[in-house]
Formats: C-alpha cells, structure tokens, sequence
C-alpha cells in the first residue's frame, strides 16, 4: 500500500497522488538521490498479484528505460516495494490530448499535424528500437506547459497484451487496427493506424467508430469504410484527409510502412496544405469492406465479458450469411439469363418451380408443426437435431479447461477432438486455449475439433553476470541464448564500465530469447554530469538549464526549422538528452528561425509616372520602392526614366512603388478692357503623387 510521505527504493520520497488508470495509480515523487521530481507508476493490487504479467511488465518496461527521445516520456528505472511493483518516469507538467481535446473541442490542423509530427517522431524512436508501442491514443499522449508532446506507456500496452489484461478496454477499441481487434500478429504499422485514429480526433473531435459495446465497435474497424474527416470539417485540406485515410488502411501493407514516410508527409501539409501530394492505392474489396470469418469473430468475442456484444455479433454473421445465399442466387440468375432461351424447357422450369414450392411448404409446415408441438416422434435426449440421415450436437465451450477434461466432454458428445500444442507462459501448460469451432454452433457428430493447448517453454538458468565487465556479461548471455538490454547509472562504489545488477536475477529461470537487463555503472557521480533537455526553451531557459546542470553554452547559432512551435526557441543541442558528459562540457545550440520561406526578385526598369497627365517629361520625381511588409527598397530622385533595379531576397510578394513631383503654372498677366490697367498673378505650385502596385517573381 502507497502512502504519502514513504519512501521507496530508499531513494523515491511519495508527495503526492497525480492520477489513476487501468492498471496503475500514479504518484509525483522526489528523487533525493538526484534531487529532482520524478512520476512513479505503481501497479494496481490485481495486476501485481500476476506474477506472468509483473514478470513481462519488468522486462518491457526495462527495454523502454533504454529509449531517450524528447517526444518520449522517458522511463529511468524499475522496482518493488514490498508487494509494490513500480516504475520511476519523466515527471511532466501537463496534460492528455485526450482532455485537451475535450478543452478545444476540436483542434486546427496546422496544431493537429504539429502534434502529429511530434508523436510520430517519438514512436519512430521507438519503432527503430524495435519496440512497438500497441496503445496508442489521446490517454497516451501528454503535453506539457511548454507545448512539448510526449508519448507515454511505452512497453506497458505489449505486456498486457502478452497476458490477455483487458484494462480500459472501451477506450482502446477505439484506436485499435483491425489485425488487433482480430487477435492476430501486430507490428509498426499497428501503431500507425493507431495514430491516424488519433489524427481523425484531433481534427474533428470524434472518434471514426462508435458503439455500444466493444466487438460492435471492433468490428466496425475491420468491416466498415473509414469515415472522412473532411464530412465533419469541411476546411481539412485534402493532403490531410489523405494522410489519415493512408494511416487507416484495413490492410496493414497499404499503410505507411514507417513512420518516417508519415513525418514527411505531414511536414509537406504544413508547407503545401493545397497540394494533393499523399499517393493512397486504390482500396480493393479485400482492403475496404472485409467480411469477417467465424474465426475472427470468435476471437473478437473472447476479448469481451459483454453478453450483449456477443448477441449483436452472432446477428451480424447471420446477415452476412444470408448475404451470401442472396450472392449466390443473383449469380445463378446471371448464369440463366446467358443461355438461349427455350418455351419448352421454361414450362418445365415452371412445373419444377412449383412442385418445390409446395415442398418447401411441406416443409415449413412440419417444422412449426413439430416446433409446436402438433408434430411429436419422441423427445430428443439433449439438444439434438436430425438431418438427412446425420445427427448433429451442439458444440460446448471447452476454452480454459484442462486438455483431458475437455477430450472426455468432447468424447461423450460424439465429436473427435485433435490436439495441437503452442508454447504460452500466460496460461498452465495443458490449458485448452482456442477451439477451431465456436461453442454454441449445431455441428455433425463426428466432426473433428482441432483443439490449441498451451504448452510450457523450456526454460533457461540465468547465469550471473554482476560484477563482470560488460561486453564479457554480454557474451555470456547471449551465449545462452538471451537477448541483452543495457541501462547506464552510476554508481559511488562500482568501478565504471562494470555490471551494478541483472534482471532476472541469476540462477533463475528465463525463456530462451527472452531479454536480460544488465545495469552498467558509469563511475562516481561527481566525474560525470547528466545532460539535460533543452530543445523547445528560449535561449535564455535553456542557457539556465545548462549552467545549474554544471554545463555551459557553447555556440548558439540561428538556423531553420520546420516545426512552427519552436520558433525562437532551441532546436537543436549537440549531446544528447540524458548522456553523461564531463562537468563544464560546451553544449552548442541553434534557435529557430521558423519554417523555410519563399523569397521573391524584382529586376525591372521603373517606367515614368503617365498615369498622371500634369507629369511632363524632365521633371525632377522622388521614387520610392517598399514591399509589402514595410521593407524599404528604393528611394531615389531622378529626372529620366526608367529607372533600373535589380533586388534579390524580397521576403513580400508584391509592393508599392510611389512617384512624387511638383507641378508649377507660371505668371499671368490680365488687362482690364475698359480701364486698359493690367495685372500680374504669381505662379501656383502643387506636389503630385502617384501609386504603383508591383509584384515580385519567386527565386
């Protein structure tokens, strides 16, 4: 049981409760061994009383403890308290998109493919680790104060997964691929369908498919069309609805096949929205309406302990096998409609026709006759029907017993079941898993039931490799058999460069395969100084950051990039976050300048200002040349036109060019006629101007 002010791991002091979920309740704490403030998630009672899942749980979360990506909540080390299992992570000050969303109620889609970008890039992170993350959605994605996006629960969703955990199951459905809502193999590309659901309900605020219960929505994602975004906001530019429907292919080799490929393409929508440049394959019937197998719908009922789902599916496989009978029928009339036609052979057709209608009602007639009672034979035993001559039995449900108990109940109905082994550490070996015929379905006595067993791995002993170096630890390991994962801490009493601890400790027992995590010290504290995040502060912050890290700033430089929420703040830094480096080490910064932009040539001669009658040539005229933005280009007197420029670099399109001259009258002389006296008015004199709209020509 955690309680505020504890202290776990004799380092982590609990302050506060900041949040609960599925399987964990999460707590802000602080390191007192670092002095810094850190999250940690402790497993709910239920979850760490499985000690399959603590087990998986250990070892995925240790894999993403190697993953240091600013668009990943970074996890920095695992435990247990007692019956506490734990894992210290990032400590960031935000929220979920899921409820910024909810704030907004629906985002831009410059600030949609913003966020997009900044996912993409920590599950790309992840995704070349070889770490898929399963779960992805707006509960998963946080974002800080300082408009950083982070992906959280690396790890986490694969070892729930793995022990068939169905936490928040109405939230994830929702964001499921098909091949998952199916129970099938899940890669990469899960993910990114995963993330094109959660693009779909950052620009509309909705999610694509909804329902009441999950296998309704499940199934939704594997049999319907997806919906286009632009239906619900009509200025989503179509490169963006293209991107989102590429992402949500039903098959997952129409999608992007990395989330490299996603990122430029969503780079590209921020600098062309009005180009059409995402290239989607035309969906055929396979990878747009998929009809579901029986198979399928199984295992999509298993997932749910929601009765009613299993109604609604059994309804919607009887309307796709009466829309396959109605298939059927339509092509045999095809097929008549090609022969030639003959009066003699339709009046036989016809007499046919009728005789098998009235059987047909004979027949209907029995069956509620018998349905009834009118029609009685004997009352079968069990629920048995008969059927030309062949007996059928109702298939039981054998899932979860004991492989013999399940062969005896099998036995007894008539049915032959075959047994098939799978290794599966999640289930006691002998444990019936799957069954190739849904219980519940009227089958021929006989009828032979392919029944998956789960069956125990052989294990391996894990050697001890603490106190060895590590590429010896290493060798050893991987000698037999296991994968091996490295953490870096340091360590006041280890020599650097030698094994801290193991996970699984040795003389215990692993799958071959599995992963080992070996914790490698880095030496004393004092020789070596960890860096710091400072991409996405000011100059000012990140040189703060820097210096109480007991590093310095070394050159800062301007630079552009294409991610608009960096703009003026740091976008590059040349150590990586959370590498240990010398004390007083020199980290070189850029800034951003924004995204690249358009520039603009003006290589003209300035022709006279006709557009005025009163201007006459040789007269003195003040040219002036400003674009658009106020820049000044020109300014010059002249008396002969044109006037040659050449400017290169123009940040406007268009400008102003203004002419200004005076036009003067000269003195008159009027005599009186009657009087003969004569009289002199003076000259007047009046400045002109004249306005000149210019547009520039893209470099």
């Amino acid at each position: 049981m955690i309680k505020i002010g504890m202290m776990i791991g004799d380092r982590y002091e609990i302050l506060e409760k900041i949040g609960t979920g599925g399987m964990s309740d999460v707590y802000k704490a602080k390191d007192h061994k670092l002095n810094r403030f850190v999250a940690v998630k402790v497993l709910k009672q239920e979850f760490s009383e499985n000690a399959n899942f603590v087990s998986k749980f250990r070892i995925e979360a240790q894999a993403a403890a190697g993953l240091m990506h600013p668009n990943i909540v970074n996890v920095y080390d695992v435990g247990e308290e007692g019956e506490n299992h734990y894992i210290v992570m990032e400590l960031v000050d935000g929220i979920t998109l899921k409820k910024y969303i909810e704030k907004k109620a629906r985002l831009s889609v410059k600030e949609a493919v913003s966020i997009a970008i900044q996912v993409s890039m920590g599950i790309e992170a992840a995704h070349n680790n070889h770490i898929i993350h399963r779960d992805i959605k707006p509960q998963n994605i946080i974002i800080s104060k300082e408009g950083k996006v982070k992906v959280t629960d690396f790890g986490i969703a694969k070892a729930a997964t793995s022990n068939t955990i169905t936490s928040n199951v109405m939230g994830s459905v929702h964001y499921t691929s098909p091949e998952q809502a199916r129970g099938g193999y899940s890669d990469e590309k899960s993910d990114i369908y995963s993330l094109g659901v959660t693009m779909f309900e950052m620009l509309t605020g909705r999610v694509p498919f909804n329902g009441e219960t999950t296998v309704a929505i499940a199934i939704k994602h594997i049999q319907e069309e997806f919906p286009s975004p632009r239906e619900y906001v009509a200025e989503i530019p179509v490169c963006v609805e293209q991107i989102v429907f590429k992402c949500c292919q039903k098959s997952p080799d129409r999608r992007y096949q990395s989330m490299s490929e996603l990122i430029v393409d969503l780079k590209q929508s921020l600098i062309s929205p009005d180009e059409d440049f995402v290239k989607v394959a035309n969906p055929d019937e396979e990878a747009t309406t998929r009809t579901i197998t029986d198979r399928d719908m199984v295992q999509i009922k298993r997932q749910s302990e929601n009765r009613d789902s299993m109604d609604e599916a059994m309804r919607l496989r009887k309307d796709r096998r009466d829309e396959r009978v109605y298939e059927e029928e339509e092509d045999e009339d095809w097929e008549d409609d090609e022969e030639d036609y003959d009066p003699k052979m339709e009046r036989i057709t016809t007499i046919l026709a009728v005789v098998a209608a009235l059987l047909i009602g004979c027949i209907v007639i029995f069956m509620v006759g018998r349905t009834m009672g009118v029609f009685t034979f004997g009352a079968p035993k069990e629920k048995e029907v008969q059927s030309e001559g062949t007996e059928q039995v109702e298939m039981i449900r054998v899932v979860g017993m004991h492989v013999d108990e399940a062969k005896r109940a099998l036995l007894d109905r008539g049915l032959t079941p075959e047994i098939r082994y799978e290794v599966n550490e999640s289930y006691d070996a002998g444990t019936v898993l799957r069954a190739s015929v849904q219980d519940g379905l009227m089958i021929d006595k006989g009828t032979n039931i392919i029944l998956t067993v789960a069956e125990a791995a052989e294990g391996v002993q894990v050697p001890s490799v603490t106190g060895k170096s590590q590429a010896e630890a290493t060798s050893i390991l991987e000698k037999e058999g296991f994968v091996v994962s490295v953490v870096e801490s340091h360590d006041q009493t280890v020599e650097k460069g030698i094994v801290i601890s193991q996970s699984p400790e040795a003389e215990t027992t692993a799958t071959a395969g599995s992963s080992i995590t070996i914790r490698v010290s880095l030496g004393a504290e004092e020789d070596k100084v960890r860096v710091p995040e400072v991409i996405g502060l000011t100059e000012m912050d990140a040189t703060a950051s820097l210096t109480e890290s007991g590093l310095s700033v070394g050159n800062v430089t301007q630079t552009e990039n294409e991610d608009p929420a960096l703009l003026d703040k740091v976008c590059y830094q040349s150590y990586s976050v959370g590498s240990y480096v010398d004390r007083g080490t020199s980290v070189d910064l850029k800034i951003s300048t924004g995204p690249s932009q358009k520039t603009y040539r003006y290589a003209e001669g300035i022709t006279a200002p006709t557009e005025d009658s009163s201007y006459q040539n040789g007269m003195k005229v003040t040219v002036t040349l400003t674009t658009q933005d106020g820049t000044q280009l020109l300014s010059t007197e002249t008396v002969s036109f044109p006037v040659a420029v050449n400017y290169t670099g123009i940040k406007s399109p268009s400008g102003t060019i203004r002419f200004t001259f005076t036009v003067e009258t000269e003195a008159t002389t009027i005599t009186d006629p009657e009087t003969g006296e004569t009289t002199t008015q003076g000259g007047t004199s009046e400045i002109k101007t004249v306005e000149r709209q210019v547009n520039f020509i893209e470099e």
